[in-house]
């Protein structure tokens, strides 16, 4: 097989929603891990619906191997939906944070420039250090470490990503136009996932 012959592996954001239950994480950590795959970037957090999570997962692979990922981690029984997109089919940011001597800053006006044309703000400022902050894409963030590394860079730490898919009407549009089709005493039930194909399509 040739290099053009091999498949095309690109970043992928796979988005999970699910009910918020202990050792779920674990579980999903594992169906990456049997198949070898590195996690570039995982994020959770709660989403616009009430006791419904949301995981964020970014990897480099193949769509096809992304797209059986997917269906793998919707046969769990808490996961009640999953996506996944390429970075132009989302809208998304990661937060640094860098810390840098004080001194270096006070005396170096060229660095204060430097901080305001990379869109960085000071949020902690003490005698012995500085820490910046900024959001934007890895591109952005790893710059901004060159740039400070030759003015005594002294920590950096980056988030995992957080992201919004670009079309779509919403998880919770789903779940309140079920609830309006077929009324319960709760929206969320696992008899509820019986039906997610039919009812959670974006």
């Amino acid at each position: 097989m040739t290099a053009q012959d091999q498949p095309f592996k690109q970043e992928f954001n796979i988005t999970v929603y699910t009910e918020n239950q202990i050792g779920l994480l674990n579980r999903i950590a594992i169906i990456f891990t049997r198949r070898k795959i590195n996690i570039d970037s995982l994020n959770t957090s709660p989403s616009e619906i009430e006791s419904i999570h949301r995981f964020n997962i970014v990897i480099t692979e193949t769509e096809d191997v992304v797209r059986k990922l997917s269906r793998q981690i919707e046969k769990q029984v808490e996961v009640l939906k999953v996506y996944y997109n390429t970075n132009d089919e989302v809208i998304w940011q990661e937060l640094a944070l860098y810390k840098v001597p004080t001194d270096v800053i006070a005396e170096k006006a060229s660095v204060e420039r430097l901080l305001r044309e990379n869109g960085a703000r000071a949020v902690v400022i003490r005698k012995d250090y500085t820490v910046f902050e900024t959001t934007g894409h890895r591109e952005e963030t790893d710059a901004l470490i060159k740039v400070l590394q030759p003015y005594g860079l002294i920590e950096f730490v980056r988030s995992a990503r957080v992201a919004i898919i670009k079309h779509s009407d919403g998880f919770n549009r789903k779940i309140r136009e079920f609830e309006r089709i077929d009324p319960g005493q709760e929206v969320i039930e696992n008899e509820f996932l019986n039906s997610r194909e039919k009812v959670f399509t974006m």
